[in-house]
């Protein structure tokens, strides 16, 4: 690591990698520091994958490291600019779909799987009629799927193009410890290395930490006076089912993106990061707090007999509460707690009937977990009654496009936790009151998906090149 380069980035995600690719490709002698807490996607490793059992690595394998949380996990390529962030809040309809298109083809580049789901316009027009009965909204959304083995080999390869074709860097196991500000003015960033500290000027400071770096994009925004406003807060469970309760949607769909507003509260409830023939997953954040995802395969030969899906309600707080990611990161505690660590699994039929399922009741159910380390237990004791009725309702009204859904052997997992930043003022280059300083990316509070946080660089990168021009 030098003293100086051109830009600095602060996450390997996708909304990091992007910005390099961009801004390497429109200026080959520009040079590019990105650092992240994790290891290079080629070290990158999660025992449980292989052993069923966390060992709580520090850094979470999962979490952290090249390419981010969701391209290493499942890598789905939303299609739709409505779908995985703010990005028609910033640009035209039109704007948005050509910025989708142009980091499409680069995944294309790199060896991205060429089918896409969702492209059948009659079924979807028919699950969509067919939801409507039950005032459930399908969000149309064409999938380009990687899969957990392919999404490793595509962000591997802009990784070795970086490193071995640009003036890129990367440094890992490295962490942002505070951003240098003068005069209203980013001029650098102090990392934290394992060789100690070290102060590393940039011109410009690109800031895409993704969720593992919320928390601390935060603070930092408090400790500059940076004008924030609150983002929703997404707490909810990953459910499980058999693939037949879900194959008629997923054939057609892969992801079946499906918006209800819950009886009782009126709460926003949405299907998220749906995984047909997938695997249950556990995975880490600071502090060492255990949060489900989840995440399939692109080859037949890998997926399981299980479909699962996360279900998250959203909370939007005002004034005077202003720390969503700790109220976040509070609800997961108390999940942890129960189980001494690890996540806390229950069937449906068991909650609703205000009990705790056991090993005995997880042996009588249909739908075996494909956590095995997820210990039984009762959700009531963990989710707010306001998020924990609004799943129910949610669960029942989906049963109807998805018979078998509400049913005593569905599987709930908890929690699922998605942390954002408080999303920053910015212009529409994702620039910052402070010259020179962007914020992208998930951790941002900016975008939720890894298509729309890969727009997100593309555009910070071309704003760089051109004021240096």
């Amino acid at each position: 690591m030098k003293n100086n380069y051109d830009v600095i980035i602060i996450g390997a995600g996708p909304a990091g990698i992007f910005t390099a690719l961009e801004v390497t490709k429109l200026n080959e002698n520009v040079e590019v520091l990105i650092i992240d807490k994790g290891r290079n996607i080629e070290k990158r490793k999660c025992p449980a994958r292989n052993t069923g059992k966390c060992v709580n690595c520090n850094p979470c394998g999962i979490t952290f490291g090249w390419s981010g949380a969701g391209a290493f996990s499942d890598g789905k390529l939303s299609l739709s600019p409505e779908v995985g962030g703010r990005l028609l809040e910033y640009f035209s309809e039109d704007e948005s779909k050509k910025l989708i298109n142009y980091c499409d083809n680069i995944y294309l580049k790199f060896g991205a799987n060429e089918t896409v789901h969702g492209l059948n316009d009659e079924k979807v027009d028919e699950i969509k009629y067919e939801a409507s009965k039950h005032n459930i909204r399908l969000i149309e959304c064409p999938v380009r799927h990687l899969g957990t083995e392919l999404a490793y080999d595509v962000l591997k390869g802009m990784y070795h193009h970086l490193i071995e074709n640009t003036k890129t860097e990367f440094s890992e196991l490295s962490e942002a410890e505070e951003l240098i500000i003068e005069n209203n003015k980013i001029t650098g960033v102090i990392i934290k290395t394992k060789d100690g500290e070290k102060e590393v000027r940039g011109k410009y400071v690109v800031v895409a930490p993704g969720r593992g770096g919320a928390e601390w994009l935060s603070k930092e925004a408090k400790k500059h006076n940076m004008k924030t406003v609150n983002n929703a807060v997404d707490i909810g469970v990953r459910v499980e089912v058999p693939n037949s309760i879900m194959d008629h949607l997923t054939e057609y769909l892969y992801e079946a993106k499906l918006v209800y507003y819950s009886d009782t509260f009126d709460n926003k409830v949405r299907t998220f990061c749906m995984n047909p023939g997938g695997v249950v997953s556990e995975e880490h954040y600071d502090d060492q707090i255990a949060v489900v995802n989840g995440h399939s395969y692109s080859q037949k030969k890998l997926r399981t007999g299980n479909t699962n899906f996360a279900m998250l309600v959203s909370t939007t707080f005002t004034e005077p509460f202003d720390q969503p990611i700790d109220y976040g990161k509070y609800i997961a505690k108390l999940g942890n707690m129960l189980t001494g660590g690890p996540i806390m699994v229950q069937r449906l039929g068991d909650l609703l009937k205000g009990r705790r399922t056991n090993w005995s009741r997880i042996k009588k159910s249909t739908t075996i977990p494909t956590l095995k380390s997820a210990v039984p237990g009762d959700l009531s004791f963990v989710l707010p009654q306001r998020h924990l009725t609004s799943i129910v309702e949610a669960l029942k009204a989906f049963d109807k496009v998805a018979p078998g859904l509400y049913s005593k052997n569905t599987l709930l997992y908890g929690v699922e936790v998605k942390f954002y930043s408080s999303k920053f003022e910015t212009n529409n280059k994702f620039e910052t009151e402070i010259e020179n300083l962007y914020t992208i990316g998930d951790g941002a509070g900016i975008t939720r998906g890894l298509m729309q946080a890969s727009a997100t660089g593309v555009v910070v990168a071309r704003d760089i090149i051109k004021k240096q021009v």
